[in-house]
């Protein structure tokens, strides 16, 4: 793994410290779990069932499940390669008048294009959190328990057509034939929401996508100014794992965009010298004492290019 990979998973890993924060995935939740749209942020914390967890925890595997306290991270079957969550908790879901529950994935994603359409993996991860309830939610033919799951996917380098929108999928109910109206609690089981950043600055932004944006994107902002933005315009506690997630990320960034700026210098300087090395090409014909052959062979430099450049500005 080479330094630039490196610096990027761990800035992946200090993404997924940060979401993970109760504080964080409440304002996530507020915006993109429709049962919580009508509930303050304050409030939505009160939900979630412990801490969401970012490492492998285990279900309780004994007798009928009526309360997970956490979930396993790392999600497998025989026949299955493993499929990690980067987060993944659950909630009780406000106002229904019994305990129903959700399960909770939030995943941050830097490549919006990895060779495969980022939407059907979200499909993927749900379907996963669906299946994998068997034996811990429930048993047997008790698929009334089945308990409904959000994807919601944060994704930091989205297409120029997605960048600063927040898109949900979710299972709908269409009359082919008749009129029937089945409780929507019985379908609307999964659920992809893309949230799509993008690089204006944070003040440019309102709601969640400011929030995002000034957390993973703005990396002009040093961990001071953060702090300072998250508990006066967002009311979110700064606990210490907060403060570290935050410090890992601007020393990541300014890591990656050091990186940068280096490999810009590099083919800057690489570029001046193939530059220098065509002006001297040029020099050398209009001399008119120096073959291509000769030209070829003291500055390095193929004889097709060199008759190209003869082409675009002839010897004289």
């Amino acid at each position: 793994m080479d330094y630039n990979d490196k610096i990027k998973k761990l800035y992946d890993a200090a993404c997924r410290d940060v979401l993970s924060e109760q504080g964080i995935a409440a304002y996530i939740m507020k915006t993109c779990v429709e049962e919580f749209k009508n509930t303050p942020i304050k409030e939505i914390i009160r939900y979630i069932q412990g801490k969401p967890e970012v490492g492998a925890v285990l279900v309780n595997p004994h007798g009928e499940v009526t309360r997970i306290e956490t979930l396993q991270n790392e999600d497998k079957s025989e026949s299955e390669s493993a499929v990690t969550f980067d987060i993944r908790f659950t909630v009780i879901a406000p106002g229904t008048g019994e305990t129903i529950k959700l399960i909770i994935n939030l995943e941050a994603q830097n490549d919006y294009n990895p060779g495969y359409p980022l939407l059907k993996r979200g499909v993927y991860y749900c379907s996963r959190l669906i299946s994998s309830q068997y034996g811990t939610v429930f048993v047997k033919s008790g698929y009334g328990k089945i308990q409904k799951v959000y994807s919601i996917w944060v994704c930091v380098n989205p297409t120029q057509k997605t960048e600063y929108s927040i898109t949900s999928y979710h299972m709908t109910e269409k009359n082919i034939i008749g009129q029937v109206k089945a409780d929507r609690h019985h379908y609307d089981l999964l659920n992809v929401v893309m949230i799509c950043l993008g690089n204006k600055k944070y003040t440019e932004l309102n709601g969640l996508l400011r929030l995002l944006n000034m957390m993973m994107v703005d990396n002009y902002l040093t961990k001071q100014e953060k702090r300072q933005i998250l508990t006066e315009e967002f009311d979110v506690e700064i606990t210490p794992e907060l403060e570290k997630g935050v410090e890992e990320m601007c020393n990541l960034s300014e890591g990656i965009e050091r990186k940068g700026i280096e490999k810009g210098r590099a083919e800057g300087r690489r570029q001046g010298q193939e530059d220098e090395k065509l002006a001297s090409v040029r020099r050398m014909l209009a001399a008119g004492k120096f073959s291509p052959e000769d030209i070829s062979i003291a500055l390095d430099i193929p004889i097709a290019r060199i008759e190209l450049i003869m082409q675009e500005q002839p010897a004289r």
